[in-house]
């Protein structure tokens, strides 16, 4: 699973693009309770039930991009311990704590410099090798 293109793929642009996806809902969530308050005060419904049924789609947003970061994180902290490029050098330290400390966006970095970058400087035929 660590060297399938998808997963690797997948794990370093999923955290960001769901923290957009989670943006725009949040901004259209707002939005909505915006405009429609004066309908939903005439209407004689209670506002707050309006506001606590919407906030539930909202948090089961934000649970899924949780739970993809972490993941993503996990992924790519066992692909940099068993990189062999980065193996007794200090460089996978950085990494890690550049996965910790700037989630989302390290992996990103990782999966265009540390993949990608050597996957372009090594054909297919040197690797299977």
């Amino acid at each position: 699973m660590l060297n399938s293109k998808f997963w690797q793929a997948f794990f370093a642009i999923a955290p960001l693009a769901m923290l957009v996806i989670t943006l725009i809902g949040y901004a259209f969530f707002i939005f909505s309770v915006v405009t429609n308050m004066p309908e939903i005060e005439q209407s004689g419904s209670d506002p707050a039930f309006f506001v606590l049924g919407n906030i539930g789609v909202f948090m089961l947003l934000v649970l899924l991009t949780v739970l993809i970061s972490l993941g993503s994180l996990i992924f790519y902290i066992i692909h940099a311990v068993q990189n062999q490029n980065l193996a007794d050098s200090s460089l996978l330290v950085v990494w890690i704590l550049l996965f910790v400390f700037v989630s989302g966006i390290g992996q990103l970095i990782y999966w265009i410099v540390e993949i990608l970058g050597k996957n372009r400087d090594n054909p297919v035929s040197e690797r299977t090798s």
